[in-house]
């Protein structure tokens, strides 16, 4: 009997402990596991020398869903070779220590890293200013910037802050004589989300120099899922701001602005440029095709 009673208390001990130990872990880990699919719904590109990117946005959580998001992100690539990165901001929540760079960035993102795929970044109102001088987000100590990918200008602002040497500095830029004009940022100045909704502050600022120098395309993150807009003033919009974060059931019908949009689960876009025509694709989290189109050069 005394053995028996040992026993019993040795097992009880070891139940508890390992009760205490799934106490302790996040709320993001104790979840069961999505039912991933083996497959991936993405089209090859068309064109042979298109510009080619992968689209995130808000993707800085560090927990299993932006891993699971990033784990579709590398395996669209075998079949869409996106040879650069565009980040629509929100790139890290909550602290930014070394560690929570590799737990939320680096560690997510080894494939694309491991093959020596940019990340171009834009700053999102959780992001420490400070992110402008790490080296993987290619922002070379600046808050907003301007590169260029064959044909292809792209122009990357700070959202946050749109001060009269960022709008100065984008009224020139914007005079360039680049076939494509790519702008993107954190804050959505046309969006249908309940939750923010078009930032009009924003857009008094930059729509006129946008419509003024003829840019074509927009995007913008912020909002918690994706929404492809009606063209305004013969700009194409997209929101993809739900490459970790999701807000489902956010998207306003009522708006009458959104041409497109899936707020049910977490995304992220591939697109091309193959010489006058855009093609994007949206994929879900569980590797579904959610939206697809192109748009033609000089139409809206």
């Amino acid at each position: 009997m005394k053995t028996q009673s040992v026993r019993t208390i040795t097992v009880l001990s070891a139940l508890l402990a390992v009760a205490a130990l799934v106490d302790v872990l996040p709320a993001q880990q104790r979840q069961p596991a999505t039912q991933m699919s083996a497959n991936i719904e993405v089209s090859p590109p068309v064109g042979k020398d298109s510009v080619k990117f992968l689209v995130v946005g808000d993707s800085g959580t560090g927990d299993r869903v932006q891993n699971e998001v990033a784990a579709q992100m590398w395996k669209a690539r075998s079949i869409f070779p996106y040879e650069f990165a565009i980040m629509l901001g929100d790139n890290m929540y909550g602290s930014e220590r070394p560690q929570d760079y590799a737990r939320k960035f680096e560690q997510p993102f080894k494939p694309m890293l491991d093959a020596n795929i940019p990340f171009y970044a834009a700053l999102g109102n959780h992001d420490d200013p400070n992110q402008r001088f790490y080296k993987h987000f290619n922002m070379n100590g600046q808050r907003f910037y301007t590169f260029q990918k064959k044909d292809v200008r792209f122009y990357v602002l700070d959202s946050n802050y749109m001060d009269q040497d960022q709008q100065k500095w984008l009224d020139k830029e914007l005079q360039s004589n680049a076939k494509w004009k790519i702008a993107y940022f954190h804050h959505p100045i046309y969006s249908s989300g309940g939750r923010h909704g078009s930032e009009v502050d924003l857009r008094a600022i930059v729509e006129p120099m946008f419509i003024k120098h003829g840019l074509n395309v927009v995007f913008a993150g912020h909002e918690h899922f994706y929404e492809r807009l009606k063209p305004q003033k013969g700009i194409h919009y997209f929101t993809a701001g739900g490459s970790a974060k999701l807000r489902a059931g956010d998207i306003l019908s009522s708006s009458g602005l959104t041409a497109k949009g899936y707020d049910a689960e977490q995304s992220f876009m591939v697109v091309e440029i193959d010489g006058d025509v855009l093609r994007f694709q949206t994929i879900s989290r569980r590797g579904k095709r959610v939206d697809s189109g192109e748009i033609r050069l000089g139409t809206s």
